[in-house]
């Protein structure tokens, strides 16, 4: 298309619509307004929070009372529990930074490896020591490894939520970035217009 069509063509459109002049200072507000919105978790947030207080007790009160009652368990249960308990120590610690990283700072990978940390790694080895009746269990090592497992179960739930959501908003950002790109193109390509 000519030049003069096309301007004459513009020149009709701001006649017949004159907020055609205005939309791209609009598509700017909303892609601000939608790109400004927090998506993070205030309840995984907070779980993972208390989370945070809790595991160290948890770890102690398990270990103090495993070496209580560590001569009166088999040998077999003796290397599985010990592996049980350092492997969970030390995934401890990686799946909550994870997981506060992933949620405050609204990022996909860190927030699914706490996910998966949790789902794959921590709820299974968690059920293995509640589940275990074999041998005698001491009251509050078995309470709290229930705490535990209801932390890991909600986190497990509020992790996929989160995950989803902060999904569908990076995807929405993605569209409204491409929708921003082509505006920024139409107004480099109308101004140079104008300074011809």
């Amino acid at each position: 298309m000519n030049d003069r069509a096309r301007n004459a063509l513009i020149s009709v459109a701001n006649t017949v619509f004159p907020d055609t002049k205005n939309i791209s200072r609009i598509r700017k507000h909303y892609a601000l307004q939608i790109g400004n919105e927090v998506v993070s978790s205030l309840p995984l947030q907070l779980l993972l929070y208390f989370n945070v207080y809790y595991a160290p007790f948890w770890f102690l009160t398990c270990i103090i009372m495993f070496s209580y009652r560590f001569s009166s368990v088999g040998f077999v249960y003796q290397f599985l529990t010990t592996a049980i308990y350092a492997f969970l120590g030390i995934i401890e610690g990686i799946r909550l930074y994870l997981g506060y990283l992933g949620n405050l700072q609204e990022k996909v990978p860190e927030l699914a490896g706490f996910w998966l940390l949790t789902l794959v790694i921590q709820l299974p080895l968690n059920l293995f020591l509640v589940a275990n009746f074999n041998t005698a269990v001491v009251p509050i090592e078995h309470s709290c490894n229930i705490i535990m497992l209801i932390f890991l179960v909600v986190e497990v739930i509020l992790g996929y939520k989160t995950i989803r959501a902060i999904t569908q908003s990076q995807v929405a950002k993605f569209h409204l970035s491409q929708f921003e790109d082509i505006s920024s193109v139409e107004e480099i390509l109308e101004h140079e217009e104008g300074n011809r």
